[in-house]
């Protein structure tokens, strides 16, 4: 059965998974392009830095957070331990060098071409960053469904820096931890279920809006 407070897990897990993953996208993206782009000494060893963070345990960082938030932590003026902004903290920690790391290794194979052929068309530097942009699109999309998926069911930094609390920080995958430990099983199942469930229909959504606008793009 769905009560009220499942209602207040569901909308609080999507307001933090949204909110991360729109950070995340943006930091990482930029980021991405701006690997590929950029050439100067030890960008080999941002990018394996970048890399070794895409497979991070989450705890990690969730302790790297906690101990920056907390009250004698270099942040914990700002009194965010334990609310949705320190999860939203945490989240972006996690997915945007995972969206980092995809767009770069696309842009790193295929931007050297793109710009070529964008110059051979006397394109302008502003065009030719569109057009690489537009071409590496499917590897974006790819990146932010990947963040979001990350985001949507990762449980352990959120624990630490949310502290699981009713109404205020409990997540479902947090939720789920929690009537596990108490046997409440059914309860653990109907949340699964419902985390699933909006996982696909956001990947269903967003696959039908890339089809629009693929179908758009071949009509002009």
């Amino acid at each position: 059965m769905i009560d009220r407070e499942i209602i207040e897990i569901i909308w609080l897990t999507l307001r933090m998974t949204t909110a991360s993953t729109l950070i995340a996208t943006v930091i990482g993206v930029l980021a991405g392009l701006w690997l590929e782009r950029v050439h100067f000494r030890g960008k080999r060893l941002i990018v394996s830095i970048n890399r070794t963070l895409m497979g991070v345990p989450p705890v990690v960082v969730g302790l790297v957070v906690y101990l920056l938030l907390m009250r004698n932590g270099f942040f914990g003026v700002f009194r965010l331990l334990f609310t949705l902004e320190a999860m939203i903290i945490a989240q972006v920690l996690i997915i945007s060098p995972i969206i980092c790391g995809i767009v770069h290794m696309a842009a790193e194979s295929r931007a050297g071409h793109i710009r070529t052929f964008a110059v051979t068309m006397g394109a302008s530097p502003w065009q030719t960053q569109k057009l690489l942009i537009k071409e590496l699109s499917n590897d974006i999309y790819f990146s932010v469904v990947t963040g979001f998926g990350r985001a949507m069911s990762e449980v352990g930094a959120i624990l630490i820096v949310g502290g699981n609390i009713r109404y205020q920080t409990r997540t479902m995958t947090t939720a789920i931890s929690l009537l596990r430990n108490r046997g409440d099983f059914e309860q653990a199942i109907i949340l699964g279920i419902i985390l699933m469930g909006i996982v696909f229909l956001t990947q269903t959504v967003a696959n039908l809006l890339r089809k629009k606008e693929r179908q758009h793009d071949e009509n002009y």
